[in-house]
């Protein structure tokens, strides 16, 4: 299962992690996902999803419906 947001499609970021003598490593940093019971009222039924925090923020704010409608026009 990847590490990715199932709405948002958040995933891992590939960086650098420089030393002082400029050696360049290369490092990813992994989105913070948890898991959430997502209530979809239109259907009637709970959906399980694999969310970053930002975005569970955001549905908190606006609710379920409102999100999809907005960023999936």
């Amino acid at each position: 299962m990847a590490r990715q947001c199932d709405l948002t499609g958040k995933s891992r970021q590939a960086n650098h992690k420089v030393s002082h003598s400029n050696i360049k490593s290369r490092v990813f940093k992994q989105p913070n996902l948890k898991t959430k019971k997502v209530f979809d009222p239109e259907s009637g039924q709970t959906i399980r999803l694999k969310l970053a925090t930002s975005t569970i923020k955001t549905l908190d704010k606006m609710g379920l419906s409102k999100f999809l409608r907005k960023y999936y026009k």
